[in-house]
């Protein structure tokens, strides 16, 4: 335990060396104080007060010169002043609580950035590879290749994405999409890696590299926003030229009042800034923290301080205000075929595509248990459909026009708004066309009245669907302003155009990430979305929920209103602490010293948006169960 506090302490002071030398002077100074030598006291710390001053007025003129004002401004006068009446023991508090800020803000960022850490700490190290003999080894999880057959004992985390092999299991994915009860899966259901296996061990097939897999790109995102920082700092600055102005206008009141130049000195201690400096940055560490809880990862703290001044929310449709995946609504045969035969044919055939549609078709068959024909070969046309030789048939799936090349006597068929057809060729001949709608998610009319009683003024849908598609959807949800048949490059435009600002734009695929960017605030459904939507965006919702937009906003606007709140708590009091002094009855000691506890004052209420999640409300409860989304 002793060489444990030796190493901690050793590490401390490597990293805090001006902390170290500060307590060091300070100790010497007394112990000085007490012996012959005593009038070397005041030199000694004087001299060192001084230097310390000489080195922030080093980083003060080059602030300057790049026109930036800061609150230093003040704490310089305040050491300088302090030297010169004097009172030398109070240019050593002070340079202790500047000296000392860096580590007080980096302990009160350490615990409001636990929740982001614990991603961090429980990133899965070792896989159990079964080999081709049945044996069971031990490899680094970064070792997996995709197709390897793992085994996942009780209660271990996956270690990369993968497919279910055994027959049933539970896993726990808490930690990655914030769902608290346990996701019910089956043969061939995806397990993200991070997530935590049931009581029973089972076997699993990688599907993913553990650098590709859920977890790694979860973490890469805490990464960015352990790492950033937050604007409002510079807020704080702002407030530093009115306040020092202050400061130095009472400061030189009471010395002209009192004919005193010690009560010049006196007043500026109480002025220094590091309740303005340190409690802010804290603050949005707290509330990134708090909306980690909700499934929501901030990539940047200023993110908050915009997302909460948001006033227009624009919206994509497919997978974002609707659920994304297509449900088959009719199947309507021409010719000899039944409906089941048309739908077995095609799910045959779309078993190889890629297409957003094809999962839909696979699963419709599926439940009507039907038993696919044989598929002997089979190749997708990018954006237009997929052909495939099941048993002595060649099956043509896709677009009207892509069909209509192989059977000429395709005709199209009505739909109503909303709705999509796959139409199917056999051979020369037209054999019909599956009715397919994408619902709305049921939870999107509920996040927009909530988010238009957060403030938000205005709220768009730009979709590259068809205008009646894209219609229906807005006139059900009560969306005023719908732009359809967008390519990106039409949403960046029209992002850029939209007023009133700060513009919000919530999306998930690949070709919503070049807007996702242009956007004041880009938020990705990341749950089922694409990497380059996550990846361009400044907030991504692990939780495959888009009322977690409300909870986003909801954290940022009070996030923001404790960061300010910290900020002028730390100026009333200072303000009081310099009334106070102008008196004379507070020694530039013990005003150096009570800015100590304006500090923590400050600090322990920027920390109050820790708890955000319980002070809003926790996760909604009235969404409804999407456990097996992810799936």
């Amino acid at each position: 335990m002793a060489t444990s506090r030796s190493v901690t302490l050793r590490s401390a002071v490597r990293r805090y060396p001006l902390v170290a030398l500060t307590v060091v002077v300070g100790v010497v100074g007394l112990a000085l104080n007490w012996t012959p030598a005593s009038a070397v006291v005041p030199w000694l710390l004087s001299l060192y007060a001084l230097a310390v001053a000489a080195r922030e007025a080093v980083s003060m003129v080059r602030k300057l010169l790049q026109r930036q004002f800061g609150l230093d401004v003040l704490a310089v006068t305040a050491i300088v002043a302090t030297v010169v009446v004097g009172e030398y023991w109070a240019s050593i508090v002070i340079v202790l609580m500047l000296t000392g800020g860096e580590a007080l803000e980096d302990f009160a960022a350490g615990r409001a950035k636990r929740e982001l850490n614990a991603l961090l700490g429980r990133v899965p190290q070792t896989a159990h590879q079964v080999t081709t003999a049945g044996d069971i080894i031990d490899v680094p999880a970064t070792e997996v290749a995709v197709g390897d057959r793992l085994v996942v004992r009780p209660s271990e985390i996956v270690p990369v994405d993968a497919v279910l092999v055994s027959a049933a299991t539970s896993v726990d994915e808490s930690s990655l999409t914030g769902e608290s009860m346990p996701v019910e899966k089956v043969t061939g259901d995806v397990l993200l890696s991070g997530s935590v296996n049931g009581p029973e061990a089972v076997t699993v097939q990688a599907s993913a590299r553990a650098s590709d897999s859920q977890y790694q790109r979860i973490v890469q995102l805490v990464t960015e926003a352990a790492a950033s920082k937050a604007p409002i700092v510079r807020l704080a600055d702002r407030y530093a030229v009115p306040f020092t102005f202050v400061s130095i206008g009472l400061a030189a009141i009471a010395w002209w009042i009192s004919g005193d130049p010690v009560r010049f000195a006196e007043v500026l201690v109480v002025a220094t800034p590091c309740p303005l400096l340190i409690a802010a940055p804290v603050a949005f560490m707290a509330g990134m923290s708090s909306a980690s809880t909700y499934g929501v990862v901030v990539k940047n703290a200023g993110t908050l301080e915009v997302l909460a001044r948001a006033k227009t929310v624009v919206f994509d449709k497919t997978g974002t205000l609707t659920s994304g995946r297509p449900v088959v609504v009719d199947v309507r045969p021409e010719g000899a075929l039944t409906a089941d035969e048309l739908l077995a044919l095609v799910a045959a055939a779309e078993q190889y595509s890629s297409h957003v549609l094809a999962a839909s078709l696979v699963e419709a068959a599926k439940q009507r248990s039907l038993d696919l024909p044989e598929v002997s070969d089979a190749r997708e046309v990018a954006t237009h459909g997929v052909q495939a030789r099941v048993g002595s048939q060649l099956v043509t799936v896709g677009k009207p026009a892509f069909v209509a090349e192989q059977a000429p006597g395709l005709t199209r068929i009505d739909l109503a708004s909303g709705e999509a057809a796959v139409y199917v060729g056999v051979d020369d001949q037209y054999a019909g066309a599956i009715v397919m709608r994408d619902a709305v998610r049921p939870e999107a009319a509920q996040t927009l009245t909530e988010l238009r009683g957060l403030g938000i003024q205005n709220t768009l849908m730009l979709t590259g669907d068809v205008e009646a598609t894209a219609r229906k959807v807005a006139d059900e949800l009560g969306i005023s302003e719908v732009h359809a048949e967008c390519l990106p490059e039409d949403k960046v435009r029209l992002v850029h155009a939209t007023t009133p600002r700060p513009v919000v734009m919530v999306g998930d695929g690949v070709n919503d990430a070049p807007v996702l960017g242009a956007a004041d605030v880009g938020i990705a459904m990341g749950a089922k979305g694409s990497t380059a939507a996550s990846e361009s965006a400044d907030v991504v919702i692990l939780v495959d929920d888009i009322h977690r937009v409300v909870s986003a906003v909801q954290v940022s606007q009070r996030t923001v209103q404790i960061a300010l709140q910290s900020i002028w708590i730390g100026i009333a009091i200072s303000i009081g602490l310099m009334l106070f002094a102008m008196t004379g009855a507070l020694p530039a000691v013990l005003g150096a010293a009570l800015q100590e506890v304006v500090d923590l004052v400050t600090i322990l209420n920027a920390l109050r948006a820790l708890n955000l999640k319980r002070r809003l409300g926790g996760t909604p409860s009235n969404t409804p169960d999407r456990s097996r989304v992810s799936s």
